[in-house]
């Protein structure tokens, strides 16, 4: 059990670590998606688990899984587009409001009644939301409304994904999300210097020698290697306690880029402040359902950092 827990704080610890790196990386938000990616389907496919699944696949599993890969796509789309138009802090900060989406959402993608204590969740962060807008530059405002977008799309491809959650291997399904996430984004690069400039021109941007290595290390180390760890420790931990540990996801984000962006000299005790109001909100909420008996494991780890691994 130690060695486990181990195992999962160092996954979150890596999944925290994925802001710094995108704040650190220079290419714009388009193609440092794409590049990340690209480099992970090619790793996926390289094993030959995901082409015995792939071959175990129905054209409507494909496409559901298509589907759901698309909105992880624009999901690391806007989170790093947040990081690019503020900071790793922010971006971080704005996807710790994913589970309060994720309340009001849910209910409608998994097809059972609503609670009304999701819902009053889901206000209870509001509150700490305006005081993380209000605690940030004017320059950096439009990267916390880029931020609440990625955690929008977190709780909308993560409702879906739990309905799809029994039907296929794991590591095949991140093949196919990321594999059609990275064809979306290549159908979408013409189209956004129109409609979204902010996060990159083009795809077809040649990463130096600098962000060639740093994007190895987010698509290996920050991406695969948590995989397959999360995986063995989802087997050995209970759901309530993974729940715990994932929403410090946020938390290493932060202390990172304090450390190492020294980014809490860009930022006012007020956003502090919020951020302590929405992650009070995010840990009482796995402490209520387990007290209500509703955490339960699912077999999928999610694709987009931790999201989606426990229901």
């Amino acid at each position: 059990m130690p060695k486990a827990l181990l195992q999962i704080h160092f996954c979150v610890l890596l999944w925290g670590v994925t802001a710094i790196l995108g704040k650190l990386i220079t290419l714009p938000a388009l193609p440092l998606v794409w590049w990340r990616m690209l480099i992970v389907v090619t790793a996926l496919l390289l094993w030959p688990r995901v082409w015995r699944g792939l071959r175990a696949l129905t054209p409507r599993l494909v496409l559901a899984y298509a589907g759901v890969g698309a909105l992880v796509a624009l999901h690391w789309l806007t989170f790093y587009g947040a990081i690019k138009l503020a900071n790793a802090s922010v971006a971080a900060t704005c996807i710790a409001m994913a589970p309060a989406f994720t309340a009001v959402i849910e209910p409608w993608v998994a097809r059972r009644p609503f609670q009304w204590r999701e819902l009053l969740f889901g206000l209870a962060v509001l509150p700490g939301v305006a005081l993380v807008a209000g605690g940030v530059p004017d320059g950096m405002r439009i990267g916390v409304v880029v931020g609440a977008i990625s955690a929008l799309l977190v709780a909308i491809f993560g409702s879906f994904n739990k309905r799809l959650v029994d039907h296929a291997d794991p590591l095949t399904v991140t093949a196919v999300e990321l594999g059609a996430g990275t064809l979306l984004l290549t159908a979408l690069a013409p189209l956004l210097p129109f409609v979204a400039p902010v996060l990159g021109e083009s795809h077809w941007v040649v990463p130096g020698l600098h962000d060639a290595g740093l994007l190895l290390l987010l698509s290996l180390a920050c991406t695969l290697l948590p995989f397959a760890l999360a995986l063995v420790a989802l087997r050995q931990l209970s759901a309530y306690t993974v729940q715990l540990v994932t929403n410090l996801e946020p938390v290493y984000a932060i202390v990172l880029a304090a450390l190492l962006l020294g980014e809490q000299r860009e930022l006012t005790p007020l956003f502090y402040l919020g951020v302590a109001i929405i992650l009070g909100a995010v840990f009482l909420h796995p402490l209520l359902q387990h007290r209500r008996g509703r955490i339960q494991h699912p077999d999928l780890l999610g694709t987009a950092e931790n999201k989606s691994i426990v229901d």
